[in-house]
């Protein structure tokens, strides 16, 4: 079978990382890059030793299908004009700037019968894969994903930024309607939220805590799920499921003093430890080539959109 043609499109901070893997991937040809900076666009090519484009059309034509990391208010432009020519797209998280474009781009995908994916990385993070095969009736899911402040990301809030990634997983792991969504947020850096607070309730009852924030000075990305028998523990960092399973619990009395033993015991999942955003492009070549199917179809990322804007309306007014 003979690879197929990919192009980059942007080369900033997450365009690089996507260079740095595809160009170890043996099912892809890498066709080039593409940067509005030329400068960048000559040191990337220079590093990874590919073509560097100077004409973003040419690299699209040229390539079969294009992986776009330039910032959010591009994403649907640059998007619609790889679809419509024909090519594959896998397009940074968030998808659009708004639900109607991302919607038609993906109505868009599936006329053309075109592999369009979205670039939520975590999807592909060894341990979420392995979660849905402990997750059974959550009642309570709390996902806290916390940072220092980088400037790098001036465009969209910490809702787009990095709230969206928990969003995608929690909705895609409880597979049910949402009752109802309330959120808080506040600035702290920029002029979008750099703080945010969002409580999700699902239809079969099971609530889920979502915070986000980059004004944080510690790194902390961790899931815990509580459900009938089981407390579940996801590092996202390390990749690690812990499973707390309460053994037994007994009251002594005494004259003294009431006191209280609790026994459990803690299950350590294993989990396959790969480069997630490797696993993405592997997926996403797969998918092109009919090997795969998509593992969150294009309507959920538009749901996942919807709700994020939800939470970012609560905020803002």
């Amino acid at each position: 079978m003979s690879k197929l043609k990919v192009g980059v499109i942007g080369t900033g901070h997450m365009g690089q990382y996507h260079v740095n893997v595809i160009v170890n991937i043996a099912q892809a040809e890498v066709t080039g890059c593409f940067d509005a900076d030329p400068n960048r666009l000559a040191e990337i090519s220079k590093r990874f030793d590919i073509p560097g484009f100077r004409d973003m059309d040419e690299l699209i034509e040229k390539s079969d299908a294009l992986i776009i990391a330039v910032p959010t208010v591009y994403h649907y432009e640059i998007a619609k004009k790889c679809l419509d020519r024909g090519k594959h797209v896998l397009v940074e998280k968030p998808m659009t700037e708004t639900v109607e474009q991302a919607r038609e781009l993906v109505e868009l995908a599936e006329k053309k019968n075109l592999v369009l994916q979205v670039g939520h990385v975590e999807r592909f993070n060894g341990a979420v894969m392995e979660l849905k095969k402990v997750v059974e009736r959550p009642f309570l899911i709390e996902a806290r994903r916390l940072s220092p402040f980088n400037p790098r990301i001036a465009d969209v809030g910490v809702v787009l930024d990095l709230m969206i990634h928990d969003l995608d997983i929690v909705t895609n792991l409880i597979g049910d309607e949402i009752r109802s969504v309330s959120a808080a947020g506040t600035s702290a850096f920029t002029r979008h939220e750099d703080v945010a607070a969002a409580v999700l309730q699902f239809e079969s009852g099971c609530v889920a805590n979502i915070s986000a924030s980059r004004a944080t000075q510690n790194k902390i990305r961790t899931l815990t799920i509580t459900q009938e028998k089981a407390y579940i523990i996801l590092d996202f960092a390390t990749q690690d499921i812990d499973i707390h399973r309460m053994a037994s619990q007994a009251y002594l009395m005494t004259r003294e003093e009431l006191k209280y033993r609790q026994e459990s015991f803690v299950e350590k999942i294993f989990v396959h430890k790969d480069n997630p955003l490797r696993q993405e492009h592997l997926h996403f070549l797969a998918c092109i080539t009919g090997e795969q199917e998509p593992i969150v179809p294009g309507y959920k990322d538009v749901r996942t959109l919807e709700i994020a804007h939800s939470i970012l309306k609560q905020i803002h007014g």
